[in-house]
């Protein structure tokens, strides 16, 4: 926490969709880090110690999602690190998310309110 905020990491190579999402994250009340690279989003989860992540499963490259929740767990992570998608449900039978040590998967595009209420949720229990 920072403030008496939840903070969230938010790692997407898309620029616009990272600044959207720090709005939508800001304007609920949350302290928002982003970073649009898995190099640059170690960095900044290192500095900002998130009690949240939300990760893109594809961003430089195809699996740097993956790579980088590999990462967080090499580190000792306890956040919990939700991905987000755009492969479709097909991509729930090709990979394992709860042994990668995912809390869940969204789909994009995002649902606002839905999203919103998940992180509500979650960030309750913690």
């Amino acid at each position: 926490m920072q403030d008496g905020k939840h903070v969230i990491l938010f790692l997407d190579d898309d620029p616009d969709l990272l600044y959207a999402m720090r709005l939508i994250l800001e304007k609920a009340g949350y302290v928002a880090v982003t970073a649009n690279s898995a190099e640059e989003g170690l960095r900044a989860y290192k500095k900002s110690d998130p009690d949240l992540v939300l990760v893109d499963l594809m961003m430089e490259e195809v699996d740097a999602g993956t790579s980088f929740v590999k990462e967080l767990k090499a580190l000792g992570n306890r956040a919990p690190i939700y991905m987000l998608s755009s492969v479709g449900d097909n991509l729930n039978l090709s990979t394992d998310y709860a042994e990668l040590g995912l809390s869940g998967v969204f789909q994009k595009p995002l649902d606002n309110d839905m999203l919103l209420s998940i992180l509500a949720a979650k960030l309750k229990s913690k």
